[in-house]
């Protein structure tokens, strides 16, 4: 299956420790290719492989970090 690449909006972000935090946490999933957190607009965007791990499971490991997911 191919990649997908998503944009999520986090709120709670508010200084670049938030942004290494999520960066570091979501980063670690296997299946996910690349992640950058944008400080500025508190959005996520993401590529990784379905097929590996579950948008849900990457939410659920940004909320874990202590963030809400839109």
């Amino acid at each position: 299956m191919e990649k997908q690449k998503i944009e999520l909006k986090v709120e709670g972000i508010s200084c670049s420790h938030c942004v290494m935090s999520i960066e570091n946490a979501v980063g670690a999933l296997k299946g996910v290719s690349s992640v950058k957190v944008d400080l500025k607009s508190k959005k996520t965007k993401l590529e990784f492989d379905p097929e590996q791990v579950s948008l849900e499971e990457i939410k659920e490991v940004i909320e874990d970090q202590g963030y809400e997911v839109k």
